[in-house]
């Protein structure tokens, strides 16, 4: 179970990766935040931005037009 959720529905690219990075940046290491989105270019950006920053991509999914991961906070 996450530690916070990120409930990014409805909203388009690329606000689901913006809020993402800010909730990011005000977690400690460690912690996991779980992101529901249900733009589908969030399945492409969010793993795209964890490849390239500290954090890691604990799971992803995809049922019914809703995108869900779970980020482990880097330090």
């Amino acid at each position: 179970m996450a530690d916070r959720t990120l409930d990014a529905s409805g909203l388009q690219c690329p606000m689901p990766l913006l809020k993402t990075k800010l909730e990011l940046n005000s977690m400690e290491a460690g912690q996991e935040l779980e992101v529901v989105a249900t733009d589908s270019g969030s399945a492409r950006d969010i793993p795209a931005f964890i490849k390239l920053s500290r954090h890691s991509l604990v799971s992803t999914a995809e049922a019914g037009g809703e995108y869900r991961f779970v980020i482990k906070c880097g330090g």
